[in-house]
């Protein structure tokens, strides 16, 4: 087997030759663990077999090697760990028996893994000093490795838990090896493994313990949220798996996705998105739909990101798994009870999804969000949909005539008028072969009528993915577009010049690589307070998203409007902006302007954009003020001049 390609330096490549002489305690060194995620770029898939590649986990403690193995014919995940020998494997059980006894109870309940650390360390000393023994130096640091990893970290699973690539983590049982669901390389073996029983019954008890949820013999099954907000599913006694304990970890990304980079990935694109912007400013209730895995929930938080900074949001989960950018957020989570059900099969104390939406509408919210529908509780929220409150929900289904057939039937068997309070299903897909891992917006439908008729229902199919050629076309004809029109009295016309708008503003977010959700959330927050800057400031003047035609038409009516006597302004230049900070009204590092022309060609049939230095809130051109030599501010004729003005020169 060829050696693997290192992305980091090996073992003990940073060691001096003391490091080997034997010191007492108090000339032990600092014990350091580096938890900083690390998205390494790792090469794709063109033949398994040739795969062969380390990246650092929890370096230089715990690494990942990735490669072919020969003899079973599959990818395999070893964990690579400093190995202890005899000697130090003696010694870590003394220090762990002497910890046991000194741990007070609250290091159980300490958040900040740095004081824990510290902690920790100290107490290891204390109990070296009443051993007085003596290590050497890489001898103590790998003692503290393990110490770390199985008091403060999740034990065996604790390097893979710092994998930034994996998405799940499977422990299907007692001397069962380990599998991760890996982002770029799917599902694979690992050489982790739980040989013993009351090792992997003492692991399930402390995810109990940090989820903050309980689990015995009489209730066996877990489900909860860790601290980092992966997703926890357990079983705790071989009475419900007969292999033994089970567990499967979902793991999330650190910072939540937004749709900037929902649009880089290819999930979806800014068209989509723009039109989904639209919908959440105008209260229209949407659902995402789709099977397990599928991205559902990641697509839902991203649509959140476009709710208005002085909206009240309130969400309720089982499990917690959104993460929003928004200040006025109420997160609302179910709790299980104990004790004997009572006649109505509730324990006591518990909270379920159905009680807290019903007291969610009695809190005045603008939005309402259910993690996910699966039973009584969705009667309360189609109820609040047709009563008025904007609600967004993903659910379990691979089509919306699914959805609606499932919403029909028991258990949950609504009527099809509560059902019509839906307005916008958005559908995604997981596919993963041989050749790729990718999550595509299948469809996205308008629900115009649910018929009496079991699972049917009149739909408007407004975008729709291609897997040919890998890209999401849109129909047009939004009926959403007609609503809104007729509610707030704007021409067809001005809403389809908007959502090329918000297009253009997602797109250029995505050239400027400004993905950060915070970053994401101020520019759409000043998007609603004050459009022009945004779209001057990014480049994006107002005529740059309307096509020729649309440009021949308005001159043609200025034109008109001039003949009765108006007289037009003078045409202003619009003056470059150097890039800024986000903070501070200005672009971060790395997002400089995607164009530096002054001009540009007009095509018949493509959009044209004006390239401006890019703008954030607070930056640039302040509102009533121009940015030119004279005063005053630029009306739309007088813009849509200058623009006709450098098309021709």
């Amino acid at each position: 087997m060829d050696l693997p390609k290192v992305l980091s330096r090996p073992f003990g490549s940073d060691t001096s030759p003391s490091e080997g002489a034997e010191v007492s305690a108090e000339e032990l060194p600092k014990f350091f663990i580096d938890l900083r995620p690390r998205l390494l770029s790792l090469p794709d898939i063109r033949s398994k077999s040739s795969i062969n590649i380390r990246y650092p986990l929890l370096p230089p403690y715990a690494f990942a090697h990735i490669y072919w193995n020969e003899e079973m014919k599959e990818l395999i995940y070893d964990v690579e760990e400093q190995q202890l020998n005899d000697t130090e494997k003696e010694l870590l059980k003394l220090i762990q028996l002497g910890l046991e006894e000194m741990i007070n109870i609250s290091f159980a309940y300490a958040s900040k893994s740095n004081l824990l650390l510290k902690y920790l360390e100290k107490n290891v000393q204390l109990i070296l000093l009443e051993l007085g023994a003596k290590v050497s130096r890489k001898s103590y640091l790998n003692i503290m490795y393990y110490l770390y990893r199985d008091f403060i970290g999740l034990n065996e699973i604790e390097a893979l838990m710092n994998d930034q690539y994996i998405e799940d983590i499977e422990c299907n049982g007692v001397s069962s090896p380990i599998y991760v669901v890996h982002r770029k390389y799917q599902n694979m073996r690992t050489n982790v493994i739980f040989r013993e029983p009351k090792r992997l019954v003492d692991f399930i008890e402390k995810l109990a313990q940090k989820t903050g949820r309980y689990v015995s013999f009489a209730k066996p099954l877990l489900d909860g949220t860790l601290p980092d907000g992966s997703r926890v599913n357990a079983t705790y006694t071989s009475d419900v798996t007969t292999h033994g304990p089970t567990f499967t970890i979902r793991k999330f990304t650190k910072e939540p996705l937004t749709p900037v980079h929902l649009i880089g990935y290819g999930t979806s694109t800014a068209e989509v998105f723009a039109y989904l912007w639209l919908a959440v400013e105008n209260k229209f209730n949407i659902m995402v739909i789709g099977e397990t895995a599928s991205g559902k929930t990641t697509l839902l938080n991203s649509i959140l990101q476009f709710v208005p900074t002085e909206a009240r949001i309130v969400s309720i989960e089982d499990t917690r798994e959104l993460s929003l950018a928004h200040e006025n957020w109420v997160p609302s989570v179910s709790r299980t009870g104990f004790g004997i059900p009572n006649l109505l099969g509730k324990q006591y104390g518990e909270v379920t999804l159905f009680d807290l939406l019903k007291e969610t509408f009695r809190q005045n919210p603008d939005y309402v969000v259910v993690g996910e529908v699966r039973g009584k509780e969705a009667y309360v929220l189609f109820q609040g949909m047709a009563s008025g409150h904007p609600s967004f929900s993903t659910f379990h289904a691979a089509s919306v005539e699914t959805v609606i057939r499932r919403l029909e039937t028991p258990p949950i068997s609504l009527p099809a008028s509560l059902i019509d309070s839906l307005d916008v299903a958005v559908s995604i897909i997981h596919i993963k072969d041989q050749r790729r891992n990718i999550r595509r917006v299948k469809d996205m439908r308008e629900i115009i009528e649910v018929k009496q008729e079991l699972g049917k229902a009149d739909t408007n199919l407004l975008f729709e993915w291609n897997p040919v050629e890998d890209e999401i076309v849109y129909h047009g004809n939004s009926y959403l577009l007609e609503e809104i029109s007729k509610k707030t009295g704007i021409p067809l016309r001005e809403l389809e010049r908007e959502l090329r708008i918000r297009s253009a503003v997602l797109n250029a977010m995505k050239e400027r690589n400004i993905m950060n959700y915070e970053e994401v959330s101020q520019i759409v927050n000043q998007y609603y307070k004050d459009p022009a800057s945004v779209i001057k400031l990014f480049g994006l003047a107002e005529e740059a998203t309307l096509r020729a035609e649309d440009v021949k038409e308005r001159l043609g009516r200025d034109a008109a409007v001039q003949s009765e006597g108006s007289t037009p302004e003078v045409a202003q230049e619009v003056s470059q902006e150097s890039p800024v900070d986000v903070d501070k009204g200005q672009l971060p590092s790395g997002h400089e302007a995607a164009h530096s022309s002054s001009e540009v060609e007009m095509a018949e049939a493509e959009p044209v954009h004006v390239p401006v230095a890019p703008v954030l809130s607070g930056g640039g051109v302040q509102p009533g003020k121009a940015s030119g030599k004279r005063g005053g501010k630029q009306s739309g004729v007088r813009k849509l001049k200058r623009v006709v003005k450098r098309v021709r020169s």
